[in-house]
C-alpha cells in the first residue's frame, strides 16, 4: 500500500515508527540484539496453542495486556503487567497480547518481558512492526509470535517478515480488513488469520467485517476475530459462525479483574 493511500491514522503511526526504528538502531544494533536471543528461553507455541483450542472447538482467547488506545485514551490507571498476566493466566486466557507501541498505545517493550516472565502463556508482541530491525528485537525480548498488519507492509516487506520471524522461531499473526488484505494474508504460510473488525480510517467498529471475510478463510488456517468482542452475545455470535479464536483487550482492561472478566465472556463457552 503507497502511503498516499495509507489511512489517516495508521500513516501517523507509521511516519512515527519509522523515526522510533532510525532512533533504536542507533542506541542499540542488530548484532547486540542478536546477542540477547541466547538469554531467552525457547518460545512457547504460539500458534500451536491457539490451533489445539480451536480444533477442540473451545475458545481460545488471546488476551490484551494494553493501558491505553489512540480511539479511547488510558483504558486502566492501575497498570501491573506482571499482575495482569497472572490474572489472565487464572480466567482461562490461551494467549497474551501486549502492547508494546509507546506514543499511541503506552506500551513498552519492559511490559511483554513482565507479562511473559509472570506467567506461562506463549505472548504476541503487538505492534506496528514495518523493519526487520523490530522483529529481531521482538525475539531478543522474548516474544512467542509477532503481529503482521497487512495494511501497513507492502506484499514484499509483509513475506520478508513473517519468514524472518519463523525463521527467528516465532509464529506470526497476520492481520487484515478487508478482501485484497485477506488475499495477501493467505499467499503466505502462516496459520494464524486475524480480521480486526476496528476500520483504520475511522478506528470505528463493526463485527461486520469478520463476518464478511470469514469464509475467505482455507481449510488449516485457525481464524482470529480482533477488537469490538465486548459482551456474551459478541461470543455467541461468533461462536455460532464457527469462529473460536479471539482477541480482546478493551472489555478486559476495563475490568477490575481482568481475568475474571474473561471468565465471565468465555468461561461457559
Amino acid at each position: 500500500m503507497s502511503m498516499d493511500s495509507t489511512p489517516t491514522i495508521l500513516k501517523k503511526i507509521l511516519a512515527r515508527k519509522a523515526e522510533e526504528i532510525a532512533e533504536r538502531s542507533a542506541r542499540v544494533s542488530v548484532s547486540e540484539l542478536e546477542q540477547r536471543f541466547d538469554d531467552q528461553p525457547a518460545p512457547r507455541g504460539f500458534a500451536k496453542t491457539m490451533t489445539e483450542r480451536v480444533l477442540r472447538g473451545e475458545s481460545a482467547v488471546i488476551a490484551e495486556v494494553k493501558k491505553a488506545s489512540p480511539s479511547k485514551g488510558v483504558l486502566r490507571e492501575h497498570f501491573d503487567p506482571a499482575e495482569i498476566a497472572r490474572s489472565y493466566e487464572k480466567g482461562g486466557a490461551t494467549c497474551l497480547s501486549v502492547l508494546t507501541d509507546r506514543d499511541f498505545f503506552q506500551g513498552h517493550e519492559d511490559y511483554l518481558i513482565a507479562a511473559r516472565n509472570a506467567c506461562s502463556l506463549p505472548v504476541i508482541r503487538k505492534d506496528f512492526l514495518v523493519d526487520s530491525y523490530q522483529v529481531t528485537e521482538a525475539r531478543a525480548i522474548g516474544a512467542d509470535c509477532i503481529l503482521l498488519i497487512v495494511a501497513a507492509l507492502q506484499p514484499t516487506q509483509l513475506k520478508a517478515l513473517h519468514d524472518q520471524a519463523l525463521e527467528l522461531g516465532m509464529d506470526v499473526l497476520v492481520e487484515v480488513h478487508n478482501a485484497e488484505e485477506m488475499r495477501q494474508a493467505l499467499a503466505l504460510s502462516t496459520p494464524l488469520i486475524g480480521i480486526n473488525n476496528r476500520d483504520l480510517h475511522t478506528f470505528n467498529l463493526t463485527l461486520d467485517t469478520t463476518l464478511t471475510l470469514k469464509d475467505m478463510v482455507d481449510d488449516g488456517r485457525t481464524l482470529i476475530t480482533e477488537s469490538g468482542i465486548l459482551e456474551p452475545a459478541d461470543v455467541q455470535l461468533m461462536k455460532s459462525e464457527g469462529i473460536h479464536g479471539f482477541l480482546v483487550g478493551e472489555a478486559f482492561m476495563r475490568a477490575d479483574d481482568p481475568g475474571a472478566r474473561l471468565n465471565e465472556l468465555f468461561g461457559a463457552n
